[in-house]
């Protein structure tokens, strides 16, 4: 994956600081060793997601990447510190791959976000003293470790925006360096070396003057030279200083993202964006979606590779028994074949033997008797020294131990051929069980890849009214809405409970208040049953545990905010007067699923009104699983179509942890 040059770090952090000036910050997340993403909220825009790769990328993205279930320490440090901190702002330090973001909290903080060699993330405090890295590390003149002061790198470059051409003629009088590299080594990389010395060039051959080699000694360079490359230079990074860049994709022998268009790539394919944001984005989260998969293929194929091996082993096992059975059998029945060959040579050894000869004499008497064509020595290979005599028949080589009888020799090979026979269903077995085995895993990885959750791009919604409550629509087509906090709470009764309306609330402290939209119609038992089930599991009885809950529902004009002298009411709560209707033991269970209301949404409610409108959808109840696992196993299962993202599941899930009720999964 690309690392951000300096060029992009300057571009990046003037768009991220115009756009994110005066922002609050929400939460932050780790979904990965080396990245950090950090949440913003910004007036009259909503959510802002900064992804920060250590060593790689900064900028903000409408690709979402999955978080582990439980944050790591810097991130939950940084949410202890930072929540609700105001963005004072975003600045590249010394043109230098560093950016720095200051926050404003209960003091000043400093994100410094380091994007050279391998990177890190780190916390200042407003001494610029190290609260905690993301990464500890420590050199010779630099201790990255919490509590230490920050101290930036050495300075190592120009700065191409500001650069006078006094400046770029000391840089070349007093370079040990060629052209190119004293241009890429003091800050604009090979990429922009290259890209001033072809514009160069083109200019001098319009003027007809001599063209720069690029491997000239820097310190050679005559005045009128470097004033050539000056004025390239500057002419390069002017829509920089100007504000005036044209973000873009090329795609050719290889892929970059550019704030600026270069004459080096003019022959590429040019994706055009309107933000530098917008381009790092979509080019840095498809290289994340090919890393995502091919580790995934990676981990994969390493165990399909663990079975194949063992399969390949189990097969050659079973041929070796097969080989073993043939060529014994046939070893056999060669003995028995050649049956007074074999005892003459035995008796040969036998006599020999009693003449006190060793068996390395012997062998050597037989293999001369062999050249000399005696008769019993005609089959013989060798003897060895512990009397085994290597006979070869019919091309086949054949052990016979002289000490004992020719059948009991034939039937060593009977029985190994035997036992390699008994060998066989046993191996016959496994390969089945392992054949099986790498069926299953090739199946699993098919059904894994074709389910990797790989960001997709979030576009922001345009809600409706009751989308940012809690809602449902009953079997009986009646809306049913309820307050996700005290401030909603307010808003049910005040803007959106009317006079011909229910209201309802669960008889526990810390429930939703709750609105039955009759619009004229008349109630119904089944609307009052599920609108009970609903007020009770996004209740504070959901987190506490609960099966059931009872529920009560009374008339608007029974609903005051008005309290008695002496009393006072919170906001987000009412008082009640008079008789109220009770619903008695309204079971916990949420069905989430995607209905056709008004457009594709994602709904939350009881499971009768889920059927009347869908069949994609899961029932959940009170449980151990804590919201963000349950979201993403639920995004897995409905999310067919692509039309939901998983913050948009963990916003309708009621409050605690939950499972997945048996009776439907």
């Amino acid at each position: 994956m690309k690392t951000m040059t300096n060029v992009d770090i300057y571009a990046i952090s003037h768009e991220l600081n115009n756009f994110l000036e005066g922002s609050r910050v929400d939460k932050s997340f780790q979904p990965n060793k080396e990245t950090v993403v950090m949440r913003f909220h910004k007036a009259g825009f909503g959510r802002v997601d900064l992804v920060m790769e250590a060593g790689k990328r900064i900028h903000k993205s409408q690709y979402p990447l999955p978080n582990p279930t439980t944050p790591p320490s810097f991130p939950m440090l940084l949410r202890k510190r930072l929540k609700g901190a105001n963005l004072i702002g975003i600045k590249q330090y010394n043109f230098d791959r560093i950016v720095e973001i200051t926050l404003k909290k209960d003091q000043i903080y400093t994100i410094v976000v380091e994007l050279f060699s391998k990177g890190n993330i780190i916390l200042l405090d407003e001494d610029k003293n190290i609260i905690m890295p993301l990464k500890r590390k420590s050199w010779s003149n630099r201790d990255i470790s919490a509590k230490k002061e920050y101290i930036y790198p050495p300075e190592n470059g120009i700065n191409p925006i500001t650069i006078t051409s006094e400046e770029i003629k000391s840089l070349f009088k007093n370079s040990e360096d060629d052209l190119i590299r004293t241009l890429a080594k003091n800050g604009l990389g090979s990429l922009y070396a290259e890209e001033i010395i072809l514009r160069t060039n083109n200019q001098r051959k319009n003027e007809d003057l001599p063209l720069i080699d690029k491997k000239t000694d820097a310190s050679k360079l005559s005045d009128d030279e470097i004033k050539s490359v000056y004025k390239s230079l500057k002419s390069i990074f002017k829509p920089l200083s100007d504000g005036e860049i044209k973000p873009e994709i090329v795609s050719g022998d290889k892929n970059d993202v550019l704030p600026i268009e270069l004459l080096k790539y003019k022959e590429y394919k040019h994706d055009y964006f309107d933000s530098f944001n917008e381009a790092c984005d979509e080019f840095y989260s498809k290289a994340v979606k090919n890393t995502i998969t091919t580790e995934q293929e990676k981990a994969w194929n390493k165990k399909i590779s663990k079975f194949e091996k063992r399969l390949e082993f189990q097969e050659s096992t079973l041929e070796g028994f097969k080989d073993t059975i043939e060529k014994s059998h046939k070893k056999g029945e060669l003995i028995y074949s050649n049956y007074q060959k074999i005892e003459s040579l035995i008796k040969v050894v036998e006599d020999a033997r009693a003449k006190d000869y060793s068996y390395q004499e012997i062998d050597k008497i037989l293999k001369k008797a062999k050249k000399e064509g005696m008769a019993e020595a005609e089959i013989i290979k060798s003897v060895d020294k512990m009397g085994n005599i290597l006979i070869t028949i019919e091309d086949t080589d054949i052990n016979i131990n002289s000490k004992i009888s020719i059948p009991e020799n034939a039937d060593i090979y009977y029985e190994k051929a035997k036992k390699a026979k008994h060998k066989i269903s046993g191996a016959t077995i496994a390969i089945e069980n392992t054949k099986k085995q790498l069926e299953d895993i090739l199946n699993k990885k098919d059904n894994a890849m074709s389910s990797i959750m790989l960001p997709q791009k979030r576009v922001k919604k345009e809600l409706k009214w009751y989308e940012k409550l809690r809602w449902f629509v009953s079997s009986t087509g009646i809306l049913v809405v309820g307050g996700r906090d005290a401030n909603s709470n307010e808003n049910v009764v005040k803007k959106y409970l009317d006079n011909n309306d229910i209201y309802m609330h669960a008889d526990i402290h810390g429930a939703p208040s709750t609105a039955i939209k009759l619009n004229g119609n008349e109630i119904d038992d089944n609307t009052i049953k599920e609108s009970a089930i609903f007020a009770a599991s996004f209740s504070s009885a959901w987190s506490d545990g609960y099966s059931t809950q009872d529920v009560y529902w009374v008339k608007p004009e029974q609903v005051s905010k008005s309290p008695e002298s002496g009393e006072y009411v919170a906001k987000g709560s009412f008082i009640i007067r008079g008789k109220r209707n009770h619903v008695r033991g309204a079971k916990l269970r949420i069905a989430v699923g995607i209905v056709d209301y008004e457009g594709k949404r994602l709904m939350a409610g009881p499971e009768e009104a889920m059927k009347s409108l869908t069949d994609n959808y899961v029932v959940i109840k009170p449980g151990y699983t804590k919201k963000e696992a349950m979201a993403k196993s639920i995004l897995s299962k409905i999310n067919e179509e692509n039309i939901i993202e998983l913050d948009d599941i963990v916003r309708v899930l009621p409050t605690g942890k939950c499972d997945f009720d048996d009776k439907k999964y």
